[in-house]
């Protein structure tokens, strides 16, 4: 017991230990503010939109569970105020002389490509000393994560103030990723739970009869295959320059050439994707930066998402088939799920 006891303090003496009992102990915050939110609905006085989210929380959950078989469990069924609008900063950082991303390890969810943190300084110090590495950064908020399935994820006041759509697809999202994870694969796990939300989302809100709702699900998903596209397009390109320029010598060269390229990526991004797309803001666009980080995070959540709808389509563009399939084939081959897929699909 005392060998035992000394071990789990050499573990939180170092840097991960500390930034798991910091995650422990948020998430405990976070439960312990936990208020059912059948119970608001029913006896809280709440403003007419507070009300129609929260149903439409439990509406949505009670449809991944059953018309897409999904395990539900008891995630978002309960609501916890936060003191912030954002929830926890997500860092990325990626090598600026080649397509690679520096990775963090946990347990559980094994090599990641990005590290989020309740401390909203630690995360700036940090995306600072990245920098002064010489590393790409990227920091984003986020509004909802998923402890996959450990605990029962309340919904967050910071996901509360997105619209009804984005809720619903939220959700779904979420839930999916307490129904499968792969160690190690996080763009596989961030793309497929894309797909779900978005289909599943869209068809939700089909089946409730909403169908300007089901167009605009859609539509979202039409410019996020859009997107898709044009970072994996990037990125080969990118990647094809790196590697004909490789070794220390021509670091400068590689750089020089990134740079041409990445301000051509910004014209081409902004002038003739920016028309093309339905639900994306043009000053978004017009503000992003292009870089390594930007790149490979895009991949993250946007990476073959025609593979996903490809499964879509030969299952009869029914959504509940489609995930059960994908579902069968990630799990027979958690290791490389992208590649079953194109086995599943190869004529």
């Amino acid at each position: 017991m005392v060998v035992t006891g000394l071990a789990l303090l050499a573990i939180l003496a170092l840097p991960t230990g500390r930034y798991l009992l910091r995650a422990a102990y948020e998430e405990t915050r976070i439960l312990l503010r936990r208020k059912p939110i059948a119970h608001m609905v029913a006896h809280e006085r709440l403003d007419a939109a507070t009300r129609a989210k929260l149903a439409i929380v439990l509406d949505a959950r009670a449809w991944a569970d059953t018309a897409l078989g999904l395990d539900a469990g008891r995630s978002f069924t309960y609501f916890s105020q936060l003191d912030s609008d954002t929830l926890v900063l997500v860092l990325s950082a990626a090598h600026r002389d080649r397509l690679a991303f520096h990775r963090w390890w946990f347990p559980v969810v094994g090599s990641v490509p990005y590290k989020g943190y309740f401390d909203f300084a630690a995360a700036r110090r940090e995306g600072s000393r990245f920098s002064a590495l010489g590393f790409d950064v990227l920091i984003r908020p986020a509004s909802a994560f998923s402890t996959l399935g450990w605990f029962s994820d309340p919904l967050m006041s910071t996901t509360l103030r997105a619209d009804s759509l984005s809720l619903a697809n939220t959700v779904i999202h979420e839930i999916l990723h307490n129904e499968f994870y792969a160690s190690g694969q996080a763009e596989f796990n961030e793309s497929f739970a894309n797909f779900v939300g978005a289909r599943g989302s869209a068809a939700f809100y089909s089946r409730r009869g909403s169908a300007r709702a089901a167009a605009d699900a859609e539509a979202r998903w039409a410019d996020e295959k859009l997107l898709a596209a044009f970072w994996r397009g990037l990125h080969h390109e990118m990647d094809s320059v790196f590697k004909a320029h490789p070794g220390d010598s021509l670091r400068d060269r590689r750089l020089a050439l990134r740079d041409s390229v990445y301000g051509r990526a910004k014209t081409t991004l902004v002038r003739e994707l920016g028309p093309k797309l339905r639900t994306v803001s043009p000053r978004y666009l017009e503000r992003l930066t292009i870089d390594n980080a930007t790149v490979l995070s895009g991949r993250i959540y946007l990476t073959d998402l025609d593979l996903f709808d490809s499964v879509y389509e030969r299952e009869g563009r029914d959504v509940r088939r489609a995930v059960a399939r994908i579902l069968d084939l990630a799990r027979a081959n958690p290791a490389q799920p992208f590649d079953a897929l194109r086995r599943f699909l190869a004529p």
